[in-house]
């Protein structure tokens, strides 16, 4: 376990960012907290791949088009803290919205064309919030390379094609979807879920795994109780958003 360094403060760790040798390295890992073992194989590949790992914790605001699911939104900071800890990363990072939004979301960055589908046409202002907040913590932390899990493969190419856009020295790294033994992609939102519901759960995978499932996914999950959002085929990658006692989870699958 290593000694980690908290920062609540980000003009704080900006200047302590400075003092850094042009020879170290650093990595990024952006969270919004709720961590569990897919978060923490991130850190572990940042602190085996750089000099300092840095991790984010804020639960951002702006990517919520749901007031409800913002509240819901589990908070476990002790014991994110202590995965970091164990991962080994060297800084946490804890903005606070008064400092990360001081200009009060006046300026926004937005992408005209991969943000308005699957997702994106589901959660209206979503990206915008996610690119947003993206961007200022790359510009805090300046990192060599900024790692993202690719269960939120949409978010993750995002973000890839934002970098380059703007010339930003930062590689964005995917990272492959760590998931259960029965294929459920781990997630923060997976702590809401009833036995039963985590059980049925399980089928999002499946379906996506199964071109027989594929055709018939309506009928075949809601007869475990799982409501479809949406299952399509985007750029030989399938994806997918299903509602399970009401909570929304996501996953995708290389074709």
């Amino acid at each position: 376990m290593s000694d980690t360094f908290v920062f609540e403060s980000m003009a704080s760790f900006i200047q302590l960012r400075d003092q850094f040798k042009a020879t170290d390295t650093f990595g990024l890992v952006p969270t919004m907290g709720a961590l569990h073992e897919g978060h923490a194989s991130l850190i572990q590949k940042s602190v085996s791949e750089n000099t300092h790992t840095v991790v984010s914790i804020y639960v951002n605001p702006t990517q919520f088009n749901n007031p409800e699911d913002l509240k819901k939104y589990p908070r476990t900071w002790e014991e994110d803290v202590k995965l970091i800890q164990q991962a080994g990363a060297s800084f946490i990072i804890a903005p606070r919205y008064e400092e990360i939004y001081a200009d009060g979301y006046r300026y926004k960055m937005t992408e005209k064309d991969l943000s308005q589908k699957l997702e994106g046409l589901h959660r209206p202002g979503h990206f915008d919030g996610v690119l947003t907040v993206v961007m200022k913590l790359l510009q805090i932390a300046r990192p060599n390379k900024a790692y993202f899990g690719e269960k939120d493969y949409q978010q993750f190419q995002l973000i890839k094609d934002m970098a380059q856009s703007f010339f930003m020295r930062s590689e964005i790294i995917g990272c492959a979807t760590v998931r259960e033994s029965d294929g459920l992609a781990m997630s923060s939102r997976n702590k809401r879920l009833t036995p039963e519901g985590r059980k049925n759960a399980a089928l999002i995978f499946n379906t996506l795994n199964s071109s027989a499932a594929f055709k018939q996914a309506k009928d075949v999950l809601a007869a475990s109780q799982i409501e479809l959002e949406y299952l399509e085929e985007n750029e030989n990658r399938r994806y997918i958003a299903a509602f399970v006692d009401g909570v929304r989870l996501i996953d995708n699958v290389a074709i």
